[in-house]
């Protein structure tokens, strides 16, 4: 079995997708992580260095082989599903479940983060909470095509768990 999550950046994939494989006994693994270690350089750099494209067809080259991996939780990055077919690819391989935060969620995570995100690290407020509702309002049909949606504001591992565990039974899914 393999869980995917998706969502914009900020929505809490890594922290949920560590505390889920441990519940689960399952391995956890981070397309962001995975591509680092891989090309020996920060995805910041790797943009800047070799442009957006570029990452998207290498972070491909990763979730391709990544899907080969059984028994695991793999962290999206918050793009991945957004470009080729890599959303139907997630579907086939797995169970997509989108963590969804409001876009003011989103701003008040991002604007406190010390993590470098290339698309936005240049961005003074007022820019980002755009580039936020621009981007969300592009990636939710992508996103909204996740086989389970979970409202992502305040979420604890315990309800998370249950929450994601009673959608997945209502819809079919078999789910440890």
């Amino acid at each position: 079995m393999r869980l995917f999550l998706i969502g914009f950046m900020s929505s809490g994939k890594s922290t949920v997708g560590r505390q889920l494989a441990r519940k689960l006994n399952m391995e956890f693994i981070d397309i962001d992580n995975a591509f680092e270690e891989k090309y020996k350089i920060s995805i910041s750099d790797f943009f800047e260095k070799f442009g957006e494209n570029k990452f998207r067809e290498l972070e491909r080259n990763i979730l391709i082989e990544i899907i080969k991996i059984d028994n695991a939780i793999i962290s999206t990055g918050g793009g991945t599903p957004c470009f080729y077919d890599n959303m139907q690819l997630i579907n086939r391989n797995g169970i997509s479940i989108y963590l969804k935060l409001h876009p003011n969620s989103i701003f008040d995570r991002l604007k406190n983060t010390k993590k470098q995100r290339p698309l936005i690290n240049k961005l003074s407020e007022i820019e980002l909470k755009e580039f936020i509702i621009k981007q969300l309002a592009i990636r939710e049909i992508i996103y909204s095509q996740a086989n389970i949606i979970i409202k992502a504001e305040n979420l604890k591992i315990n309800n998370f768990y249950d929450e994601l565990k009673k959608t997945a039974e209502n819809q079919n899914f078999k789910f440890p």
